[in-house]
């Protein structure tokens, strides 16, 4: 296959050059997320009470959230010292596989484990139904988490990638998805949109008048993946007026580009533990969510994504989002796992993980992407470059968008120009190398 399409990537094409440009997005951040935790759950009225002598499921999802394996352990030592027994439930729908060893692992990859948190780890993917929605909807649970005499949804609060809604991710997305597993995870995506937009919070209410939550605890992230707040939320906030409120600060924090319009985006990794379609569509402005408009804060005409990350483990869940990839990327995935996610995900989810172009390397993506974005001077094209969608304090901007730039405002240009390098393979060299190969502005 690679040998057969080698001339249709064969672009002899001048790039740009370069400049590194530092953003300054707001940073509320906790220095101390064990203190933040023990604050945000003794502000809860009679928590103490409610929480002694019983046997407590806290949930842990699949997501790179900043610090979780300390904010897991804070909860743990908290309960604890109040005469709780904590343990651990795997909550991530149907990731991992969607079997219990391989959610156990998925966790385990993000550093969450007994020794980390200070609580055993209980794996299922049974789960049992604990009421139904007024269209007939089961609603579901984890069997062991069910068993519990108490449970603590533990979530990052964040935009969700499919939809724009009142509850995005969060709480009551955890206690739905997070915790239904494969099975409820499934009937709620069947829905489509509506699924997500409308039953989700219905179904988390469900769970909390028929479970024992005990409270929520939510963390928001800065634009620099840092935790900015940690707040303890009351079982009737969950999908309730608290969640609402801190969603809308989480959409405060979120990090963007400097520009109405790129002509190409270069994104060097994208991964289930960057976002739950591997590049953010809030950062990126697509959706491809039938039924959903594109989102628009930047309109980006070819987006070039290179590698997955590691903790993805093959899962390129939100590949199709990209127009061009490379070889590399498509190797390195492990199908079983992809599409048990997008068919559990719904149509939305099939639709989004469609492969697109295959380059053979870095460099013959990056230059396809120039080749289709529509600028007829290469030279004169509006590339950006990123780590990935979550780091976006730092990002390389072709000389066209360096000029529109110029220092102002809440951006700096902190090198001097620079060249894309690739290796021998036609890789490029990584974000991080190429910055120390440059002088600063």
């Amino acid at each position: 296959m690679w040998m057969e399409t080698g001339k249709a990537f064969d672009w002899d094409l001048p790039l740009p050059r370069f400049q590194r440009v530092k953003q300054e997005f707001p940073r509320p951040r906790e220095n101390n997320v064990t203190q933040a935790v023990f604050r945000a759950i003794d502000r809860l009225p009679n928590v103490a009470a409610k929480c002694q002598g019983k046997r407590v499921a806290l949930t842990a999802g699949s997501r790179g959230i900043s610090q979780i394996p300390e904010i897991l352990a804070a909860v743990v030592r908290w309960l604890r010292e109040h005469g709780a027994d904590p343990f651990i439930v795997p909550s991530m729908g149907s990731h991992g596989g969607a079997t219990a060893q391989g959610q156990v692992q998925m966790l385990v990859n993000l550093g969450i484990t007994e020794d980390s948190t200070g609580a055993p780890i209980h794996s299922s993917m049974d789960v049992v139904e604990v009421g139904k929605l007024s269209n007939g909807m089961p609603v579901f649970i984890d069997r062991i988490a069910a068993s519990a005499n108490g449970i603590v949804i533990v979530n990052r609060i964040k935009p969700h990638t499919d939809f724009v809604g009142d509850f995005e991710s969060g709480l009551a997305k955890m206690a739905v998805l997070g915790l239904g597993k494969q099975e409820g995870a499934s009937i709620v995506h069947s829905y489509g949109v509506e699924g997500l937009q409308v039953l989700m919070p219905q179904a988390a209410r469900i769970i909390v008048q028929n479970m024992p939550v005990l409270f929520g605890l939510a963390s928001i992230e800065n634009a620099y993946h840092e935790v900015a707040m940690i707040e303890a939320v009351v079982p009737d906030g969950i999908a309730g007026p608290e969640e609402r409120e801190l969603l809308k600060q989480a959409y405060a924090l979120l990090p963007h580009f400097p520009f109405p319009e790129i002509d190409v985006l270069i994104v060097e990794q994208m991964g289930k533990n960057i976002s739950g379609v591997g590049m953010d569509p809030k950062v990126i402005g697509r959706v491809k969510v039938h039924g959903v408009p594109d989102l628009a804060p930047c309109d980006i005409r070819a987006i070039a994504v290179l590698d997955l990350t590691h903790e993805a483990h093959g899962n390129a869940s939100g590949i199709g989002l990209a127009d061009v990839t490379t070889r590399r990327l498509v190797e390195q995935i492990d199908f079983e796992a992809l599409y048990i996610n997008c068919i559990t995900a719904g149509v939305c989810g099939i639709q989004r993980s469609f492969i697109p172009m295959v380059a053979p390397d870095d460099r013959a993506a990056i230059l396809t992407a120039l080749r289709v974005c529509g600028q007829a001077d290469p030279l004169q094209a509006r590339i950006v470059r990123i780590k990935n969608t979550l780091s976006m304090d730092e990002i390389d901007v072709s000389e066209r968008l360096a000029r529109l730039l110029q220092n102002s405002g809440t951006y700096r240009l902190v090198s001097s120009y620079f060249s894309l390098n690739f290796n021998p393979e036609g890789r490029l060299v990584p974000f991080e190398q190429a910055f120390k190969a440059v002088k600063p502005a």
